[in-house]
């Protein structure tokens, strides 16, 4: 039972180390979505960009 408590607490602190690895050392950019980006906000038609 130990064993399967210790695998899951790596588990859980991989996927904690993981997730502020992405929100506060890797650039947005990386994650930045296409949607969206083939119109300007105002031009006309606002693509429901706010």
């Amino acid at each position: 039972m130990a064993i399967l408590q210790n695998i899951l607490v790596y588990i859980v602190l991989a996927i904690a180390v993981a997730y502020l690895v992405k929100k506060f050392l890797l650039p947005n950019s990386l994650f930045a979505s296409k949607k969206g980006s083939g119109k300007g906000c105002g031009d006309g038609e606002c693509g429901g960009c706010h």
